[in-house]
C-alpha cells in the first residue's frame, strides 16, 4: 500500500492520511467543562492510544498530534477525514480530546499575520516549478534555475512560513511568476510572495492538500487546480483565492494524493483510497475501496470520464469474527499521471490489493487513453501484493493469508526521449527496484537495477527525477529496532538512504552517494531518503529523514550544500514554526531560490511544520 511515505504510496498507506487513526466511540458520562482535560485523557487512552502510542500502526505519534491546532482537530472530527469515527462523539467530548491532545484551548489561537501590504499582477511570465513532476513528463527537472552549483555554498535563508496547526509538511511548493503555492496538512492552501513569503491569500478547503498545486490560464483567468484528502477537485482564482468550481469526480469515498495534471483543456486526476488503513479494526468490512484516474473538463469541472483499477467489489466470505469481507479492492493511484502527447495515453502506477482476490493491475503501471480513459496496456510489476493495515497490528483478523509485502508504486514515472528515437519510461518501486518500461511496446521491461532492500517504508518512495541523461533515485529503506534494541518506534539510524545515478537508456550506475552519518544523538532520526528528488543542469536536491536537505554535484554526487532543517524558524507570519523530517513532497528550485518543506512526524519521524526558502548572499 502506499499512504504515508507515498502517502501516496510514498509506503505505508498514510495512516497518516486521516490524521488521527483513531477508533473513536461514544463515552458514557457527559464532558462536563470543570474535567475537560481529565476527561480527554480518557478519551485518549481509551480510543486513540491503540494507534498512536503502537509503532507498528504508523499513526502520527503523541508528538505529532501536539503540533495540531485543536480547531483543526475538532473539524477532522465534525467535518473532515476523521467524520466517521466521530460521529459518536459529542461536541464537548470532541474539544475535550482536542485540548487535551494540543494543551491550547479551541479558538484561542491567533490569527495568522504576515499578509502582503499590496495584491501585485499575477502573471504566467518568470521563474516556474509548476505541479509535481514541473512538466507532464514527470522529469521534476528545472532547466533555468536561476543558479549554479558554485553558488549553492552562498545559500543563506531568506524567509520561513509556518504552516499552523501542521506537524506534516507534504504538499510540495509551486512557483509560479513571483508568486508560491502550497497546499497543508491544515487543510489549507496559501498564496504567498516568492521574495519575502508574505500571503496574499489563504484558501480553505475541506481536508488536508498534499497535492502539488497546477498553476494555469483556463477560461482566461489563471487558477490554481489541486485535490484533498476527501476526494475533491478545486479550481481557485489564483490572484484572489476566490472558489471557481470544487468537485468530488467520483462517486465513493476516495482521497487524492497525487497532483492533478493538466494537459490541454483537460485535468486528470488520480484516484486512491485508503480504506485499507482502518483494516485493524476486525469489525471492518474490508475492503472495498479502489484507485482510478478521472478526466476533468479543466473550464467546469464536468467529469469527461473515470476508469476504476480494478472492479467493483464483491462480498469474498467472513474473517475471523464474522464480519464480511469484501474484495478485490485497493490498486490506487497515488501519484501524479504521466502524459505521453505522441502517443496520446497517459501512465499510473497502482498501489497493492487491500483484500483479495489479487488483481493483475495492481503494483502495476497502466496506459491509459487520454480520450476516453480505456485501459490501452498494463504491465504488472509484482503479482500477489495483497495488504492492509491488519497485517501491521496484533489482530490480523482482516489480514489476508497469504499476503504480501506491501511494495506497490507511488511514484511518478518519467517519460524519457532517448538518442535515436527511443523512448522509456523510468519508475521507481518500494520493492527497491527501479524499472525501465518501452512506452511503445506495452511497457516490455527494457532495463531493471536494484537500488535499494525494499520493504513496506523501503524501495523508492515519492519519486525519481531525470535531466534525459540520467535518472536520480532516492532510496528510503527505514529500518525499525527489534524489541529491546533501541526502544519501540524509533527507526533504525544506521540503516537506509542513499542517491544514486542510473543511465536512462540501460539503468547502469553512473554514480552512488551513500548515505550521510547525521543521526548520532538525534532522537527519532533515519538517514533514509524518502522524500522525491529534484534535478537541476549541475546539481540534485534530495532531503532526508535525518532532518537535511542536501546538494548533489549530478556528475559525482559530491554533496555541494548541505543544510540542517531542524531548528526553530523565525516566520514571516508569525506561526510558531520548526523544522524536521524531509519525507514526502521535494524542494522546488526557481527565480534563483531553492523551497523547502520539512517535518513529518510519522513513522517515527520528525514532525515540523516550516517551508523555508533559500537564495545566495553575498
Amino acid at each position: 500500500m502506499r499512504m504515508g511515505r507515498n502517502l501516496g504510496s510514498r509506503a505505508f498507506r498514510l495512516v497518516a492520511s486521516a490524521i488521527l487513526c483513531l477508533a473513536l466511540r461514544p463515552v458514557a458520562a457527559q464532558v462536563r467543562s470543570s474535567d475537560a482535560s481529565a476527561a480527554g485523557e480518557a478519551l485518549f487512552e481509551r480510543h486513540c492510544a491503540a494507534c498512536h502510542e503502537t509503532p507498528a500502526s504508523q499513526a502520527p505519534a503523541r508528538a505529532t498530534l501536539n503540533l495540531l491546532s485543536p480547531g483543526f482537530i475538532v473539524d477532522s472530527l465534525t467535518r473532515g477525514l476523521m467524520k466517521a469515527e466521530g460521529v459518536g462523539l459529542t461536541g464537548d467530548e470532541r474539544v475535550a480530546l482536542a485540548e487535551y491532545l494540543t494543551g491550547r484551548k479551541v479558538g484561542a489561537e491567533p490569527p495568522m499575520a504576515g499578509s502582503c501590504a499590496a495584491s501585485s499582477p499575477l502573471s504566467l511570465d518568470g521563474p516556474r516549478f509548476n505541479g509535481w513532476g514541473a512538466n507532464v513528463e514527470n522529469w521534476r527537472f528545472q532547466p533555468n534555475p536561476g543558479l549554479a552549483a558554485p553558488d549553492l555554498p552562498r545559500l543563506e535563508l531568506k524567509w520561513a512560513f509556518g504552516v499552523p496547526g501542521a506537524g506534516l509538511m507534504y504538499g510540495q511548493p509551486t512557483v509560479a511568476g513571483t508568486r508560491v503555492f502550497i497546499g497543508g496538512q491544515n487543510g489549507h492552501v496559501y498564496a504567498l510572495d516568492m521574495k519575502t513569503g508574505c500571503a496574499y491569500w489563504d484558501y480553505r478547503a475541506s481536508a488536508g492538500v498534499r497535492t502539488a498545486i497546477t498553476i494555469a490560464s483556463v477560461g482566461g483567468r489563471i487558477v490554481a487546480l489541486f485535490g484533498d484528502r476527501r476526494g475533491y477537485v478545486y479550481a481557485v482564482d489564483a490572484a484572489t483565492g476566490e472558489t471557481l468550481w470544487k468537485v468530488a469526480p467520483v462517486d465513493e469515498p476516495a482521497s487524492i494524493t497525487g497532483a492533478p495534471v493538466l494537459f490541454e483543456s483537460r485535468l486528470y486526476v488520480p484516484i486512491a483510497n485508503d480504506d485499507g488503513v482502518r483494516a485493524g479494526d476486525p469489525a471492518l468490512e474490508c475492503c472495498k475501496g479502489r484507485g482510478g484516474v478521472a478526466a476533468l473538463d479543466a473550464a467546469t469541472g464536468d467529469v469527461l470520464w473515470r476508469t476504476y483499477t480494478i472492479p467493483e467489489a464483491e462480498p469474498q466470505g467472513r474473517n475471523a469474527i464474522g464480519t464480511q469481507d469484501y474484495g478485490p479492492s485497493g490498486a490506487s493511484v497515488w501519484s501524479a499521471p504521466t502524459i505521453d502527447a505522441k502517443r496520446r495515453l497517459l501512465y499510473v502506477g497502482t498501489g497493492d490489493n487491500h483484500s483479495a482476490p489479487a488483481t493483475d493491475t495492481s503494483d502495476a503501471v497502466l496506459a491509459l487513453n487520454l480520450g476516453d480513459g480505456s485501459v490501452v496496456w498494463s504491465k504488472q510489476l509484482l503479482a500477489g501484493d495483497i495488504w492492509n493495515g491488519a497485517c501491521a497490528s496484533p489482530d490480523h483478523a482482516n489480514c489476508p493469508e497469504p499476503h504480501g509485502p506491501d511494495q506497490d508504486i507511488g511514484s511518478s514515472a518519467n517519460l524519457i526521449a532517448l538518442d535515436g528515437g527511443k523512448r522509456v519510461l523510468a519508475v521507481g518501486q518500494k520493492s527497491g527496484m527501479v524499472w525501465g518500461l518501452d512506452p511503445d511496446d506495452e511497457g516490455r521491461i527494457v532495463w531493471s537495477q536494484r537500488v535499494g532492500t525494499g520493504g513496506r517504508l523501503g524501495g523508492v518512495q515519492w519519486g525519481t527525477a531525470t535531466d534525459g541523461r540520467a535518472v536520480y533515485v532516492a532510496v528510503s529503506d527505514v529500518r525499525r529496532p527489534k524489541p529491546g534494541a533501541g526502544g519501540p518506534g524509533e527507526p533504525d539510524p544506521t540503516t537506509g538512504g542513499g542517491l544514486f545515478a542510473l543511465a536512462a537508456a540501460d539503468g547502469a550506475v553512473l554514480w552512488h552517494a551513500p548515505p550521510a552519518n547525521a543521526c548520532v544523538d538525534r532522537p527519532n532520526c533515519s538517514p533514509a531518503q524518502s522524500a522525491a528528488v529534484t534535478a537541476a543542469p549541475d546539481f540534485v536536491l534530495s532531503g532526508a529523514d535525518d532532518g537535511h536537505i542536501r546538494a548533489y554535484s549530478s556528475d559525482d554526487g559530491r554533496v555541494l550544500w548541505d543544510y540542517d532543517m531542524t531548528r526553530r524558524f523565525e516566520t514571516v507570519n508569525g506561526v510558531p514554526a520548526t523544522g524536521g523530517s524531509l519525507d514526502a513532497a521535494g524542494p522546488t528550485v526557481a527565480g534563483g531560490m531553492i523551497f523547502v518543506n520539512a517535518g513529518y512526524g510519522l513513522h517515527g519521524g520528525m514532525p515540523g511544520n516550516v517551508l523555508a526558502a533559500f537564495a545566495p548572499g553575498p
